[in-house]
């Protein structure tokens, strides 16, 4: 039963990489506005991070769905969820009216439009998934388990 469960944990948390990061890599420059709205990093990191950021996503979701080294990269995804925490909570404190452009989309809204409470409480509920597949990454039909079931470890 606790494979089970971490792979619908691990399909889970693939889905939202692979989702977020697939539908910021189909709009670049909605991504750069998306980034740069947080005021946070200069123009030249936005533009960096802006095109790093969904490649690294859709590689953590193809890593966590094939369950390539699953306890690592669910640890590195729980570091970007932190990051991502992060900036969400600090566009709050700071009073700026974004979008998260998690998943796509981002940058100015009108006021009344912010949905910060349920972007930190999504973000904690995809650390939750991540954590489960930190404590025990088995799961069923990773290339993991393939290697641990023919002698060798990963």
């Amino acid at each position: 039963m606790l494979d089970v469960i971490g792979t619908v944990a691990r399909l889970g948390l693939a889905a939202v990489w692979l989702t977020s990061g697939v539908l910021k890599a189909i709009d670049p420059d909605q991504t750069y506005v998306a980034v740069r709205a947080y005021d946070v990093l200069p123009p030249a990191a936005v533009e960096v991070v802006a095109a790093i950021l969904p490649w690294f996503e859709i590689a953590l979701g193809l890593l966590v769905l094939a369950g390539i080294g699953l306890r690592a990269v669910a640890a590195v995804s729980i570091v970007l969820l932190l990051v991502f925490i992060a900036g969400v909570s600090q566009a709050w404190a700071r009073g700026l009216l974004i979008d998260c452009g998690c998943f796509g989309g981002g940058g100015a809204v009108a006021a009344g439009q912010t949905a910060y409470l349920q972007e930190l409480l999504r973000d904690a509920g995809f650390i939750a998934l991540a954590a489960w597949l930190v404590v025990r990454p088995r799961t069923l039909l990773s290339l993991d388990s393939q290697f641990e079931n023919t002698g060798r470890t990963t």
